[in-house]
């Protein structure tokens, strides 16, 4: 029998950038279907914090907000300066 208390547990942020890229892709598609500019919307709820920036068409306002945004801000920064 294996004591899983001795067993390390392993983080991987991978899954948490890649949870954000989804989520920001989805809400794009969502804002771009109902004929918004979504890259200004977006900047608008990641400025504001204002969730009705965002459509909910597609449920993508709720989904935006699973996640921080300043981990949305930290993510395209460092996606945008590793390119």
């Amino acid at each position: 029998m294996v004591d899983k208390n001795n067993e390390t547990m392993r983080y991987h942020v991978e899954n948490e950038k890649n949870k954000a890229k989804e989520i920001l892709l989805k809400v794009y598609n969502a804002l771009s279907e109902k004929g918004y500019n979504p890259i200004n919307q977006i900047v608008g709820y990641l400025l504001s914090g204002d969730p009705t920036y965002i459509t909910s068409h597609e449920n993508a306002r709720n989904l935006i907000r699973k996640i921080e945004r300043d981990e949305l801000i930290e993510e395209l920064v460092k996606n945008y300066l590793e390119k």
